[in-house]
């Protein structure tokens, strides 16, 4: 396993700085006629564009993982309700308009919630049953929320910061994984919560705390040195990759959660080395609201 991680985990990372290069490059480029389309009332690409497609294309798979996870828990799930629900999240979160106010911004993203929920609540008692429909709809809005409005973030960070700034919020939070795991094998002797993720160690968090810190503040240096926007100090890079490291180990342990209650070891495997999309998603999920937020207060 480690070998496959060791040889798949730069090529991950290499796509990524592509897509946020990518994303860069459209940003702003003028809208050809024939893709008008796709941006209504906009003469040029908005930001984020190749970040929402990616995140589309994990949606996917990530979806189908967590309808399995609630069908191996008794819990009626249709894989493609559920991969709508994320998908919606996605787009809502993109779609809405930049300088709205915020009672408006809100009531867009809680009537996209209802209709996401009326909507389940229709379709999983088409058959004329009212057994399980209430945990039906709950697995959908949780797809909606987790796989949707979380990740979603990404994108309003993005239409407030350069994408590279997106870059090292989630390259800040994977680097806790790689220092946890390597100081949890090295120096692990204390479990962290041994009922729920045997393998996470007090010394593995530590470890990952202060790798994710130190490539937070050298992330924020690159960025202020490369770019002429708006970007972290150093201290904050600090202080940020410490509580990404932090929240990014809670996601895990959330996704743990959610794995053992349905008695999986890993969420697929459709990622050797990893797991499920799941596996390698779940502690920027958890991440990317606290990023746009201490971003968006600092």
């Amino acid at each position: 396993m480690l070998r496959q991680r060791l040889l798949l985990g730069p090529i991950l990372i290499l796509v990524m700085i592509v897509g946020i290069w990518l994303d860069e490059r459209l940003a702003g480029a003028a809208v050809p006629v024939s893709l008008s389309w796709l941006f209504p009332g906009r003469d040029v690409v908005p930001p984020g564009v190749a970040i929402l497609a990616a995140l589309l294309l994990l949606s996917i798979p990530a979806s189908r993982e967590i309808a399995q996870i609630l069908i191996d828990n008794g819990i009626q799930a249709s894989k493609r309700v559920t991969t709508t629900a994320a998908i919606a999240g996605l787009i809502l979160s993109f779609a809405v308009p930049r300088g709205l106010d915020g009672p408006t911004g809100a009531a867009i993203l809680s009537t996209g919630s209802i209709v996401v929920f009326l909507a389940a609540l229709m379709f999983y008692s088409r058959h004329k049953t009212f057994e399980g429909i209430v945990a039906a709809a709950g697995g959908t809005l949780l797809a909606f929320v987790y796989l949707g409005l979380m990740p979603g973030f990404l994108l309003t960070l993005r239409q407030e910061h350069s994408a590279w700034v997106v870059l090292w919020a989630v390259l800040t939070t994977k680097s806790c994984d790689i220092g946890a795991y390597f100081t949890g094998i090295t120096l692990g002797r204390h479990k962290l919560i041994p009922w729920l993720s045997p393998g996470k160690t007090w010394e593995g968090l530590a470890g990952g705390v202060l790798t994710a810190a130190a490539v937070g503040a050298g992330g924020a240096w690159l960025l202020n040195r490369s770019l002429d926007l708006v970007t972290p100090d150093l201290l904050l890079g600090a202080l940020g990759g410490a509580l990404f490291a932090v929240l990014g180990q809670a996601g895990d342990l959330i996704e743990s959660l959610f794995k053992r209650d349905a008695g999986m070891k890993d969420s697929g495997r459709s990622v050797p080395g990893f797991g499920g999309v799941l596996d390698i998603m779940d502690s920027v999920l958890v991440v990317a609201p606290a990023a746009y937020w201490l971003l968006r207060l600092a």
